[in-house]
Order: structure tokens, then sequence, then C-alpha cells
């Protein structure tokens, strides 16, 4: 359990993270969003203890990170994959980690297998790819077998076969209770892998919820098709629905649910042969919901 609570960090006269509170709880993926300079690397940076709060607490399992005897055995995190000395191996690197929390030789090899690392274990990190420096990143949050997980983008650099086997991993690990705060700006691949979503902007709590319950904050209305198309829309409109016509000659209509449209179309003895709820896109909410809390936003390019 991660508990961040009234959490202020200011730099100088600029406030990166203003009064914010959330908490993540164990059993699922909770998915940290925000636009650049909304925030979260310096929440994540005083969750961890890398820099000091200037007012409010975070807390992991009701403890500051600096009071853990032996930290990786409770908390594994990745925020800079790059971060490593490129003349080191794997399991040198991961050695020394491993000794400085009393964590056994075993352990090592057992997660440089798991990160798909083990046939380079003794090759020189700096000639490793990005998407290789991701997975001993991630082999080295794995390494005290912890219950709280933290990763900043950990699917920067990954090819498909690697974004597919974190995401697997990632909800994998929570189905087994542990807590997983996971920090990405790629909306696609977090609508697969989240369960729960914190978003943030201007240092600030924008929302807090599951997947499910922000999708249906945001709905796009029902796809409907039928062969007599024209009068099922007017019957639609008289009923006081918006109707558009979509694609491949469907109804997108809004303000009637699928269960009203289908009764609607069976009053009136009209077939219809497909009526589907359709939601946005993570990435269309996300939009949505950001919008105005962007540091930097590009312009519209001009027609």
């Amino acid at each position: 359990m991660i508990d961040v609570t009234d959490l202020t960090k200011g730099y100088g006269g600029t406030v990166a993270v203003d009064r914010l509170t959330f908490h993540v709880k164990p059993g699922r993926v909770t998915g940290f969003l925000g636009p650049n300079g909304a925030g979260k690397s310096t929440t994540m940076r005083v969750i961890l203890g890398l820099d000091r709060p200037t007012a409010g607490t975070a807390l992991i399992g009701g403890r500051r990170y600096g009071e853990m005897r032996h930290p990786l055995r409770e908390v594994g995190a990745l925020l800079d994959a790059t971060a490593v000395q490129g003349g080191r191996t794997p399991l040198g690197h991961l050695g020394w980690i491993a000794r400085s929390n009393r964590i056994g030789r075993e352990r090592v090899a057992a997660v440089l297998e798991l990160a798909g690392l083990a046939g380079a274990a003794r090759t020189r990190i700096g000639r490793f790819s990005l998407g290789m420096k991701q997975r001993l990143g991630i082999a080295a949050a794995l390494l005290g077998d912890p219950g709280v997980l933290m990763l900043d983008e950990p699917v920067n650099g990954l090819d498909p076969d690697g974004v597919r086997w974190i995401r697997g991993l990632l909800r994998g690990l929570a189905a087994e209770g542990r807590t997983v705060l996971l920090s990405s700006h790629l909306m696609s691949e977090m609508e697969l892998t989240a369960d729960h979503l914190v978003v943030i902007g201007r240092g600030r709590l924008i929302a807090d919820t599951s997947l499910g319950e922000l999708a249906a904050r945001f709905p796009r209305g029902v796809l409907v098709r039928s062969p007599r198309t024209g009068e099922l829309a007017r019957l639609l409109a008289e009923a006081g629905a918006a109707v558009a016509t979509g694609a491949e000659g469907g109804l997108t209509v809004s303000g009637l649910g699928a269960a009203e449209i289908g009764e609607l179309a069976a009053r009136h003895a009209i077939p219809v042969h497909e009526v589907t709820p359709r939601t946005a896109s993570l990435e269309d909410i996300y939009l949505r919901l950001t919008d105005g809390a962007t540091e930097h936003a590009a312009g519209r390019a001009e027609r």
C-alpha cells in the first residue's frame, strides 16, 4: 500500500506537487498519468526518499522509505533504466545491489532468467540496447521479491515481445496481491495493463478512479446497424436521441441506451443487426481530462 497525503514539493518558487493525495492499493495495477511537468516523477522520487517533501507525507506500508532496513525486499523501483555503469555486467551490477540488501546470489540468477538476460549476464552493459537496459532495470526492481513495485516508463525501448512480457508480468504480480504503480505516456498500453488510474496535472489530482468508471464518464454513444437506417434514425430523433451517420452506413446514437434503442426498434418491427455501446479510448479521455493542465502544448498545423 502506498499512501500519499497532502503532498507538496516545491523547488524555489516552483510548486511541482501541490497538496496531492491518493492511495495505491494492493492487488491491482495502478496507472499514474499526467502531462510532462505534471509532477509524476517528483512524486515517485519523494515516495522513494530521493527528495524531501515540502509538506505532507508519502508512506509505503505506513512507513517512510528511509525507515526500511532492507528496502529492496519491500519496494522495487525503476526510474531511469540508463542510470547504470556501462562497464559492468548484469551479473556484477545485480550482484552488488543484492549484497547491499542481504539478498542471495541465487536470486540474481533467477531475475536475470526472468528478464530474459541470462544469456547476456556477462556482457558489458554499455553494449546493451535501451530495451535490454529496461529489462535489467526491471530485474533489479524484482531482485528483493518486493510486495510493492514502482516503475516509470518501463516499456520504453522494448520490442513488441518485451512489451507483452512486461504487461503479463505486472498483471501477474498484481494478481498475487502486490502493489503496482506504473507511470507511462503510452495510453494504448496503459489501457491494456492498468486496473485503476491516478491522473494529475500541474501537481494536483485530476482523477482517481477505475478504468471502467472513467470510461463510463465519457461515452461515445451507441453504434446501430439496420437495413432500415433512415426510418430508424427518424424514430430515434423523435424519441429525443442525437443521431449521426457512422461508418459503413451505421448510426451513432447518443441520448438513448442500447436497451432503449432495441426496444424502440422492436416496437416498430424494424430489424437491427447490431447495437453496440461505444466508449472513448483512454487516449481521448486522458486528453480531455488534462486539457488546460499541460505545460508544453504544440500548436495545430495550419492547412
